[in-house]
């Protein structure tokens, strides 16, 4: 096990939750028709950045691929929508890409938009801002969707005044997040070959699935500039402990310098949409139920150690849903960098063998406002495939925040 420090002392600020009760296992499984359901849950193929297969892609044409190959798929009016909420972080403008896309792809100009950025979390947060509507009868159909193109929009450096920048916790906000690995890695002794050792699991996982086709009944296929995409270009085949200990440090500069491209997640583009509604419209209508939305958290913890975020928010979640660990059969858990995974896989004692059972975002990629929604949809189509029912889904989000949420396989 990794050396252990106090986790309570890293969290601060209030944290943030949404459930409509707090029964238990048995009574999120009950079925109720003011329940907040997933009709459709699908992504777009991932590419790398830079080098990848949407790399020359902007958001807005990435967007508008999706939402055709959503209304081509479903059937569904547009005109039905009630709103749109889309998960993005670097994009220009994000809220006027995402309103054309929307127009372009035929949706109608009643149907109105908007944008969320909470870094590695916007996608998940997309799809809460459309349950928390629903829950409030505020509206009774709607679209969340997570999408970044890392390749046109990179990260671009914070900038903050001199002033702000005199508190230590505020420098620290605003630093690259593979310092902010480091500091995990320093300060809770998780070594260069413990980190490699979870990497290879990323991998030889991510590798398996390409081979066999797994990803097929999660991806739909979308069309661009005349060419479809349907297949990852992220996943590196051929991935051996042997090559991992060969890379050299990405930061030389920051910590031990134990962070290499084969051991954090990749950077990468992609897209991905949930359609949600309430149970009774779902059957009314005749929708499919794929799943349902239980439970939220959001937390704060110490900036420079923002990786260990999930051991806080995974317990806030399932206390709020009140689950224990061993009720929940797969886990999505984002892998930004190998030292906070594998700091939070042991400090959550929960089995490897549940958690990103087909990879995670060091072999797959992490385009930051999209991982949120494909977790989600790679999570549900796990417990489809094992006729689980029970999904955890968390991530570290950049500046000292954590993120998780709980939901049920209905698809059965």
């Amino acid at each position: 096990m990794l050396a252990r420090s106090s986790v309570g002392r890293l969290v601060h600020g209030s944290r943030a939750a949404s459930t409509r009760s707090v029964k238990g296992l048995q009574s999120i499984l009950e079925k109720h028709p003011e329940d907040v359901v997933i009709t459709f849950a699908q992504r777009t193929a991932m590419g790398r950045a830079k080098k990848g297969q949407l790399k020359d892609y902007h958001v807005d044409e990435i967007l508008r691929s999706l939402f055709k190959a959503t209304l081509a798929k479903t059937g569904l009016d547009s005109s039905k929508i009630d709103d749109i909420c889309v998960g993005t972080c670097h994009p220009p403008s994000p809220l006027y890409a995402s309103r054309a896309a929307a127009l372009s792809a035929g949706i109608p100009d009643s149907v109105p938009i908007s944008t969320v950025n909470r870094l590695c979390s916007s996608g998940l947060m997309a799809i809460r801002n459309i349950a928390h509507a629903i829950q409030t009868e505020e509206t009774s159909l709607g679209v969340a969707v997570g999408i970044e193109s890392m390749s046109l929009n990179p990260r671009p450096t914070p900038e903050i005044c001199p002033d702000v920048d005199n508190s230590l916790q505020a420098h620290d906000c605003v630093q690259p997040m593979g310092w902010t690995s480091e500091m995990v890695a320093q300060a809770y002794q998780v070594p260069r070959q413990k980190q490699d050792e979870y990497a290879l699991i990323s991998h030889t996982r991510a590798e398996n699935v390409r081979t066999l086709g797994i990803f097929k009944d999660e991806i739909i296929p979308v069309e661009i500039r005349g060419k479809v995409y349907h297949e990852d270009d992220t996943i590196r085949p051929g991935v051996t402990m042997d090559s991992l200990s060969k890379l050299k440090p990405v930061f030389p500069d920051w910590g031990d310098a134990l962070t290499t491209a084969g051991n954090a997640s990749g950077v990468g583009d992609g897209a991905a949409l949930c359609i949600l509604t309430t149970r009774e419209r779902a059957e009314q209508e005749g929708m499919e139920i794929l799943g349902k939305w239980v439970a939220s958290s959001v937390v704060g913890v110490e900036p420079r150690y923002m990786g260990i975020a999930p051991v806080v928010a995974i317990p806030d979640v399932l206390s709020r849903a009140g689950l224990s660990k061993k009720d929940v059969d797969v886990w999505e858990i984002n892998e930004a960098f190998a030292s906070q995974f594998a700091y939070c896989v042991e400090e959550l004692d929960v089995p490897i063998e549940k958690i990103n059972i087909n990879g995670g975002a060091i072999a797959l990629t992490h385009p930051l406002g999209m991982t949120g929604t494909r977790q989600v949809v790679t999570g549900l189509a796990q417990l489809r495939r094992q006729n689980g029912e029970i999904l955890c889904t968390s991530m570290c989000i950049g500046s000292g925040m954590g993120a998780a949420a709980i939901l049920v396989n209905e698809a059965h």
